[in-house]
């Protein structure tokens, strides 16, 4: 029996609760846990630190090593990609350094990358800060760029900021064996689940739409068991650990992700068709416009266009300023997902440490819809684009 996935997103990492005799899933806060006896409580040090679960007999330790709170909502996250395990972190940059740390672990730190990718991503990447170094190439070309020590392929789908689409499957071919890890923030588990077309780490910036409210700062890898217990180590040494009351925002917030995602997709697709005809844009990007889907990857790869659009303006970067300071229902601020509209320049902000000859054309304004009324919406930034 398939289960539609807005019943999924309710019940994932709640299978237990009726036996533990609640109905919200329990906050564990605690920082240390006690210890049955020295050798089992010795051997439950070695299993955590080592990647695996607290045994059944053992301990939790300590909440660097384990939380049964984050441990609910990785389940929840990884049924929803289709992968069998997931691995939180206190932030989406943390879990990208730790899938780039894992990766390299065994002195393959060569990474191909295909832009554009979240700004922090490629700076990243770019500045060489963990050892590795990156070969930047078009996503027809990964094949040429690889290395005997390529340790790690880097997507994203649809892309920041931009929301150009990258076909995984074609991707997955060309990577005779290298790891893939798909940036799937824009899509969320809703509309996308690249671990169905071979990507190996699944990464979210669980800050945005899982979390969905503004109010939590996380990040969250998707990935098989192996790789599961290869990231855990380095969540442990570098401490870059989910609090658990994060956790618990981001496990409620899946409970409303895929009706979230719904209702701003239909906003989102209603302001895109109204840009194109609006004579002071020059250009609309996204994935639900057939020029933006030439590969028609919507309906294949991913089950809808998603909520976040980006759009050009006439008069380049004074203009865009104008525009983005002149909207006042819709906030001009960083960040994406949440359930009010946001607007920003990312030349100037997200992609601001991207080096120049990869940054976003400076015309170009990144439009992340939320819940509000489509029409109050388009009234607001209909003005602004008309003031500017």
């Amino acid at each position: 029996m398939t289960i539609d996935i807005r019943t999924r997103a309710v019940h994932a990492g709640r299978h237990d609760l009726a036996d533990l005799g609640v109905h919200v899933p329990p906050i564990d806060l605690s920082t240390t846990y006690p210890l049955p006896d020295l050798d089992r409580g010795g051997a439950s040090y070695d299993a955590l630190a080592g990647g695996d679960r607290p045994p059944a007999d053992g301990s939790m330790v300590y909440q660097r090593l384990w939380n049964p709170t984050v441990a609910r909502f990785e389940d929840a996250l990884a049924e929803l990609e289709h992968t069998e395990a997931a691995v939180g972190f206190a932030s989406g940059m943390a879990a990208f350094t730790a899938a780039l740390l894992a990766a390299g672990a065994d002195g393959n730190r060569h990474v191909v990358a295909v832009r554009p990718i979240y700004g922090g991503s490629d700076h990243l990447l770019a500045s060489g800060l963990l050892g590795t170094t990156v070969t930047w190439t078009r996503p027809d070309e990964i094949a040429a760029a690889l290395r005997p020590d390529t340790g790690l392929v880097v997507v994203e789908t649809p892309a920041n900021p931009d929301l150009r689409l990258r076909d995984l499957a074609a991707i997955r071919r060309q990577c005779a064996g290298v790891p893939l890890l798909v940036d799937n923030t824009f899509a969320t588990p809703v509309l996308q689940q690249p671990a169905d077309f071979g990507a190996d780490l699944v990464l979210h910036s669980a800050t945005k739409f899982l979390g969905g409210h503004g109010d939590v700062v996380a990040g969250v890898i998707a990935c098989s068991a192996e790789w599961a217990a290869r990231l855990r180590p380095v969540r442990a040494i570098t401490g870059a650990v989910l609090h658990p009351l994060g956790a618990y925002l981001l496990h409620r917030g899946l409970q409303t992700l895929p009706v979230r995602v719904a209702a701003a997709q239909q906003s989102a697709g209603k302001l895109a068709d109204r840009l194109l005809t609006h004579p002071a844009v020059t250009a609309v990007h996204y994935p639900g416009l057939a020029e933006c889907d030439s590969a028609g990857l919507v309906g294949r790869q991913m089950s809808g266009p998603g909520t976040v659009l980006a759009f050009e303006v006439s008069g380049g970067i004074d203009a865009a300023a104008r525009v983005a300071a002149g909207c006042g229902l819709i906030t001009h601020a960083v960040s994406l997902g949440g359930v009010d509209t946001l607007i920003q320049h990312p030349a100037s902000l997200t992609h601001r440490p991207v080096t120049s000859d990869a940054k976003p054309v400076a015309a170009l304004l990144r439009l992340s819809v939320g819940l509000e009324d489509a029409e109050d919406l388009w009234t607001d930034l209909s003005g602004a684009l008309a003031a500017a």
